[in-house]
């Protein structure tokens, strides 16, 4: 099987250990396994938990405990509807491989996660991009979907919250994209590993799994809850869409670790500090950024709603590989290029790191582009 590269991982294992102010980050900031025993004040007594537990492969499906506490972040899910994966990044790829022949229609969202487009096209399927644009807040245009969809449409790939745009699907909106898909019965595959993040009320947003039928929802501990080295996701979907989901991850994944299992309940138990950490920078940072670009003459975005990471408009005849390049190696400032999301004239940050090196590296963008001009 051929399969593009990945554009967006290819620059960040590149260039994220040569830069001094990474501003390519799409996580919040990450906690410290200190930080998570004292969020549930298990410090004096994690030992307790961890000593006694024998290194098997532990529950093949996710612990009943986990897929109970992930089921309860959705309004109707049990934990029946829940499987564990090696990150969204797995279970996304999971999903494609269920789903997904040879001659399949997938209909994808872009930019998104290269995973969305990619993936079914290396299966041979005839992917459709369902274009965000600026002028549409990098919201889907309905009519432009109609048009997409066919009565052998397989699946439909959204990503709420977006990523690189930050833009966010409402209820009302998701609502008309799953009539859409109901009429063609096509499968409804929602990452929402940026779900938590939004800058207003508790943080979250409607999930597609509780919405449709068919709507599938992936997620994970990376971005939201600060803990991508857990490796930890999910799927949340149907009953039958995870039986025959199991019968593929028998032969790439087995089992995830029992101490990431472990951890990942940990947190999850304990959301509440964590979410409250995670609103705290996300919103924050965020009105740094904003006020960056309104001081800012030659950037422009379209202010997010949610997720991690926008995209900026920069008024410059380099390309954004170039600008990328150019910045990191005049300021040690890391963005990513548009051009490795198929979206060229931005380039995406990530504001929900540090709020220091946020900062900072702003200050250092404004001197390179008075300095380039």
């Amino acid at each position: 099987m051929k399969i593009r590269e990945f554009g967006v991982e290819i620059w960040m294992n590149y260039y994220e250990t040569k830069c001094v102010y990474n501003l390519a980050e799409t996580c919040v900031e990450s906690i410290t396994l200190e930080q998570l025993l004292e969020f549930a004040d298990k410090k004096d007594t994690i030992l307790s938990e961890l000593l006694p537990m024998k290194m098997t492969y532990g529950a093949i499906e996710g612990s009943d405990r986990l897929r109970n506490v992930v089921a309860s972040l959705y309004e109707t899910q049990k934990r029946e509807n829940v499987v564990i994966t090696h990150g969204a990044i797995g279970a996304n790829a999971l999903v494609y491989e269920t789903l997904v022949e040879r001659g399949d229609h997938v209909i994808s969202v872009g930019p998104t996660y290269q995973q969305h487009h990619s993936i079914p096209e290396s299966y041979g399927a005839e992917v459709s991009i369902l274009q965000l644009r600026e002028q549409n807040a990098f919201l889907p245009d309905l009519q432009e979907l109609r048009e997409l969809i066919r009565p052998g449409t397989r699946v439909i790939a959204l990503n709420n919250p977006n990523n690189p745009t930050g833009s966010l699907m409402d209820r009302g909106l998701l609502e008309q994209i799953v009539e859409i898909a109901r009429s063609v019965d096509a499968w409804l595959l929602c990452d929402e590993v940026y779900r938590g993040t939004n800058q207003t009320g508790d943080g979250f947003s409607v999930s597609i799994a509780d919405l449709y039928e068919k709507g599938i929802s992936t997620g994970s501990m990376s971005k939201t809850y600060s803990l991508a080295g857990l490796r930890l996701g999910w799927i949340v979907g149907p009953i039958e869409l995870l039986q025959a989901v199991s019968i593929h991850r028998d032969y790439n994944t087995i089992s995830v670790g029992m101490l990431d299992d472990h951890f990942a309940s940990i947190a999850l138990e304990n959301r509440d500090k964590i979410l409250a950490r995670a609103h705290g920078l996300l919103r924050s940072n965020l009105a740094t950024l904003d006020v960056w670009v309104a001081q800012e003459p030659r950037v422009s975005y379209i202010k997010p709603k949610a997720g991690t990471t926008a995209l900026l408009k920069i008024d410059t005849e380099l390309s954004s590989r170039d600008l990328c390049i150019q910045l990191l190696e005049a300021k040690g400032v890391m963005f990513t290029p548009g051009s490795a999301m198929d979206i060229e004239g931005y380039v995406r940050i990530g504001y929900a790191n540090n709020p220091d090196v946020l900062k900072v590296g702003l200050v250092k963008v404004s001197e390179f582009l008075r300095e380039v001009r």
